[in-house]
């Protein structure tokens, strides 16, 4: 969806996943610097938007996520993931209930997949589940923000902040009195800076959720019954996940940030070394200068050198080896 929000002054759209939002306003560091103070908001509209209502909706999403739903108290925010039967993860969902419905938002266009597997475990559980994408825009107000939340509106609270389910025919509005709009970069910037993963960034058609660090936030590890819960237990109390995730600081000399994807070697192997990780996200920061995210094998010394392509990166530890 085209947010109505890139009509305002020094809007630059987004690309790639992140395409229906702005990248920024015209100062990077400026909304960085807003958010961080707590200030202004980020469109996040182009999320995918689902709920789940019904007396038995958080019994039976109980047992189809990583967590622990099944007396999730009202307005407290968790998040949850789906995994293969393998331990995979396919999604990941950002949750929190009213009182009668479960609200969640999802990576932009996962949303019709998500729902097409709710859909077919339902079976004979009082549960409806529904796409509200087109009826509500995600609004994410940094954490320490005083702005304004409509009265009636779904709020997720969380430590980095509150994401509001705005109906999306108030959001031109809301912009008006709560601004400055800050851009998806931004916003990016200060993920990494946390360490927070994110679905199809941090992850790939094999990642299990011990290798971002997911297994703190979004898994349970007291609960069963949802699929791929042997391969969690497994990696949990026999093993190690094969990768972790690391934060980088990156060389500050460089003109050019290394994209998503590049091949990570150790520096002292010289540029035909063999791959040991991969950069996930990477981003300038307004004082950091230029950091990432990236996944490197499990055994990687902590005190190695690294080179994400000719990039000097330093690596401070996200997931433990």
């Amino acid at each position: 969806m085209k947010s109505p929000l890139l009509t305002l002054p020094g809007a630059v759209p987004a690309e790639g996943v992140d395409e229906g939002v702005a990248a920024h306003y015209g100062d990077l560091f400026r909304e960085q610097r807003a958010l961080a103070d707590g200030t202004g908001f980020v469109d996040l509209s182009h999320r995918g938007v689902v709920t789940v209502s019904g007396e038995d909706r958080l019994s039976w999403l109980h047992l189809l996520l990583t967590q622990h739903v099944s007396d999730l108290p009202t307005g407290q925010a968790t998040e949850a993931l789906i995994l293969s039967a393998h331990g995979h993860i396919e999604h990941a969902l950002y949750l929190v209930d009213d009182g009668s419905t479960t609200w969640a938002h999802v990576e932009p266009g996962t949303q019709d997949s998500l729902i097409a597997y709710l859909e077919s475990m339902k079976f004979f559980y009082r549960v409806e589940v529904a796409d509200r994408t087109e009826e509500f825009a995600v609004v994410h107000l940094p954490a320490g923000s005083i702005a304004d939340v409509p009265e009636g509106v779904v709020v997720r609270e969380t430590s980095y902040g509150r994401d509001l389910f705005l109906p999306r025919v108030e959001l031109e509005s809301y912009a008006e009195r709560s601004g400055p709009a800050v851009g998806i970069l931004a916003y990016e910037a200060l993920r990494v800076e946390q360490h927070r993963p994110r679905l199809g960034f941090e992850t790939d058609h094999r990642t299990i959720p011990h290798e971002l660090g997911w297994i703190d936030t979004a898994v349970h590890l007291q609960k069963g019954c949802y699929r791929g819960q042997e391969t969690v237990a497994r990696v949990q109390n026999l093993g190690k996940p094969p990768r972790r995730l690391v934060f980088l600081h990156l060389d500050g000399s460089e003109v050019h940030l290394p994209p998503a994807g590049t091949e990570i070697r150790l520096a002292d192997e010289g540029p035909d070394g063999r791959k040991i990780g991969v950069v996930t996200t990477s981003v300038r920061h307004h004082e950091l200068g230029p950091i990432a995210l990236a996944l490197v094998k499990r055994n990687v010394p902590l005190d190695a050198r690294l080179v994400a392509d000719s990039t000097a990166a330093a690596q401070e530890v996200v997931v433990a080896p």
